[in-house]
């Protein structure tokens, strides 16, 4: 197994940790809710992501979004 380098540089900061707690807390008390539809989050995975994007918006130290590949819808048809 290969030993991880570690830079000793921290990728997130704590004020991100504390966000994430939060958001986890609130998914197992029933209260946390998605976006735009208001439904509620039930996924451990969907959780993590509004506890960091809370972070964001609250300006504590969380790395970009990753940028999502652009896929073209179907085939080119060829115009004759």
């Amino acid at each position: 197994m290969a030993a991880r380098k570690s830079s000793g540089r921290r990728r997130y900061g704590k004020a991100a940790s504390k966000r994430v707690e939060s958001a986890m807390r609130r998914r197992k008390k029933g209260t946390l809710r998605s976006g735009r539809s208001g439904r509620r989050v039930t996924s451990r995975k969907q959780a993590i992501a509004i506890g960091l994007s809370e972070a964001r918006k609250k300006g504590a130290k969380v790395p970009r979004k990753r940028g999502s590949r652009k896929r073209s819808g179907g085939r080119k048809r060829s115009s004759r």
